[in-house]
């Protein structure tokens, strides 16, 4: 393999065959979805689970906290510990856990093999993820690093509002345990395709002093650099806290908010749950084209489709049309959050701490919601994700003029 120095740090270069780097970049977007499925499975499993394993739908909601909080804390930890390590065995250990994950869970006899199984998913989750989103820099030349990365969170977009509408199909008519070993066979698939497809990715052996940034990627820092927290990835973060957190407050209890409010049956259930993940995906590549020219008003429209959809449910007989308003308004935020992290040159470690503050805020907002749940109504949640959102607005909206919002 040859490798050329880019932004201080080692490019390589996976073959003089184009085909062979976008076949990595490719598997590589295949990763990323499936461990984002992984994570969001129990949104639609929810009920099903609960029943099974004999726990409350608020206690259940455990199962996306868990893993969130633990993500949260691996995306950090394993950027720094394992900075020498090459990134190809780094990714196919973590897909290898997250097989064995899956698998535990679709055969947890009781509720705290289950949570322990989604534990280890979380551990899978951080360091995939943290890893994955700068990978376009190593495997495409520097021309093709934008696309390259377009592809590669993609698949973390795309499993957040695809991923439990194919898992509610799945378990409609095989039960939410084959759900839960559909996810592991996949992950082993993709561990081989990996193996195959991925070239070394060699560490870097210390971190460097700053350097020049490319011309055509005036804001990405070099792969490997630990920064301090800039103003505008303080911004980020902090948006993505309110935002994703108050998003999965309510989208965690979406199953049975249609069950017990709006009076869904398991065929309406899915129906809404596959429209809503079709309008998701539509709004993943629409906020990604918006986004990379100025992320800043993309995130205010967004958070108000959101609020928007989040706020009306509960006074809305058939919630089908808002449903696919808060799929377009948060299919778009996964994408519009990492352009606007990237542009802050936080590098790889500012993305394992995104990682970070995106899966801690799925674990906050999943367990406040579940205390709702049980404490107060299954209505509830919506009024506090729509909230949520209106703030996630007014503070982006709000947020200084600088570089990373191109304003």
């Amino acid at each position: 393999m040859a490798g050329r120095k880019l932004a201080g740090m080692t490019m390589t270069d996976v073959s003089t065959d184009p085909r062979a780097r976008w076949l990595a970049v490719s598997s590589v977007a295949v990763g990323t979805f499936t461990i984002v499925t992984s994570e969001m499975l129990p949104v639609g499993l929810l009920t099903s689970i609960a029943a099974t394993l004999g726990v409350s739908d608020g206690t259940a909601g455990l199962m996306m906290s868990a893993p969130g909080l633990v993500a949260a804390v691996s995306a950090p930890v394993l950027a720094i510990t394992t900075r020498r390590l090459d990134r190809r065995i780094t990714l196919l250990g973590l897909m290898a856990l997250l097989a064995v994950a899956n698998l535990a869970g679709a055969f947890a006899p009781n509720y705290p093999v289950m949570l322990a199984a989604r534990v280890l998913t979380g551990v899978s989750i951080g360091g995939f993820w943290a890893f994955a989103a700068g990978l376009g820099l190593r495997l495409v030349p520097e021309g093709s690093v934008g696309r390259a990365t377009s592809i590669i969170l993609a698949g973390v977009s795309v499993a957040s509002v695809l991923g439990v509408p194919v898992a509610t199909f799945i378990s409609s008519f095989a039960g939410w345990r084959t759900a839960f070993i559909a996810m592991g066979v996949l992950a082993l698939a993709l561990l081989a395709l990996l193996a195959t497809t991925l070239p070394p990715l060699p560490g870097e052996p210390r971190a460097r002093a700053s350097e020049p940034l490319p011309r055509e990627a005036p804001a990405r820092a070099s792969e490997g650099r630990l920064t301090g927290l800039s103003g505008p990835l303080r911004v980020v973060l902090v948006l993505t806290v309110l935002i994703v957190s108050g998003h999965f407050a309510a989208y965690t209890y979406v199953r049975p908010f249609l069950e017990q409010v709006s009076h869904a049956g398991p065929a309406l259930v899915s129906t809404a749950l596959l429209l809503y993940g079709a309008a998701g995906v539509a709004g993943n590549f629409a906020a990604g084209a918006w986004a990379a020219r100025n992320p800043k008003p993309v995130l205010v429209t967004l958070a108000v489709l959101m609020a928007l959809s989040m706020a009306a449910l509960p006074l809305v007989g058939l919630p089908l049309i808002l449903l696919v308003v808060w799929g377009l308004g948060y299919g778009g935020v996964g994408v519009t959050l990492q352009l606007w992290i990237m542009r802050s040159g936080g590098g790889e470690m500012g993305t394992a701490l995104f990682v970070g503050a995106f899966n801690i805020s799925i674990a906050l907002g999943s367990f406040a919601g579940g205390r709702i749940v049980d404490s107060v109504s299954i209505s509830a949640v919506m009024w506090v994700g729509a909230a949520l959102a209106v703030v996630s607005a007014a503070a982006a909206g709000g947020s200084g003029r600088s570089r990373t919002t191109g304003s």
